[in-house]
């Protein structure tokens, strides 16, 4: 039986340690590393061979968002599956179109993340209900909703977190870029979504169920 390599990518050990539990279950799947930030899992990539990439989006030091960037300018073939505590409805579609082979979020079921493994692992899309509903309203169109998804991928980063309630600084720290950059990137995210203010931006994301 040919072995799927695994590299799992998550800031929380106890996180990978139940990941790890999960597939030491199975006779197929093998968790062959691990890394908490973005920088490991490109130093990981180079450094191994794998069959799939379980990548967590809110890791210190480079997010998921641009991690997965840096994976596919790595290597484009890996499958890559996002296993996230956001809802799909504020992450989902960004990253299956930035070249994510499915997303899940931690609150699904083992036998669903063994399954999405395979399925990515033979080149194939795990796309779940949830996912699959959000691109069929997509498919409808809706011009209002359009508006975010103008929003580069650092935009939407960071309206998100405005959304959720961090300030400016926090953000500023927690992505590692100044004050200043984050200041201009909300005043280009207020144009984008024709708001005002913080509270307007954060009903916006509340309305289009963006954050929790």
């Amino acid at each position: 039986m040919k072995k799927i390599h695994v590299l799992i990518a998550d800031d929380h050990a106890i996180v990978r340690q139940g990941l790890k539990a999960i597939l030491d279950y199975t006779d197929d799947l093998v968790v062959a590393g691990e890394a908490a930030d973005g920088h490991e899992v490109i130093k990981k990539l180079r450094e191994g061979h794998w069959d799939v990439l379980l990548l967590d989006i809110a890791m210190p030091g480079m997010a998921g968002i641009e991690a997965l960037n840096r994976v596919r300018a790595e290597n484009k073939k890996l499958p890559v599956l996002i296993l996230s505590i956001y809802p799909p409805e504020q992450y989902a579609i960004r990253l299956l179109k930035s070249g994510a082979s499915g997303y899940m979020t931690k609150e699904s079921a083992p036998e669903q993340l063994v399954m999405a493994i395979r399925m990515i692992a033979e080149g194939r899309k795990y796309i779940s209900p949830e996912v699959g509903e959000l691109l069929n309203e997509q498919l409808l169109g809706d011009s209002e909703q359009s508006l975010h998804e103008s929003l580069s991928n650092r935009e939407y980063q960071v309206f998100c977190r405005i959304a959720s309630g961090e300030t400016v600084g926090e953000i500023a720290e927690s992505l590692s870029l100044s004050v200043k950059t984050i200041s201009t990137y909300r005043s280009r995210i207020l144009e984008k979504l024709h708001v005002k203010n913080n509270a307007e931006l954060t009903y916006y994301a509340f309305k289009h169920g963006l954050v929790m």
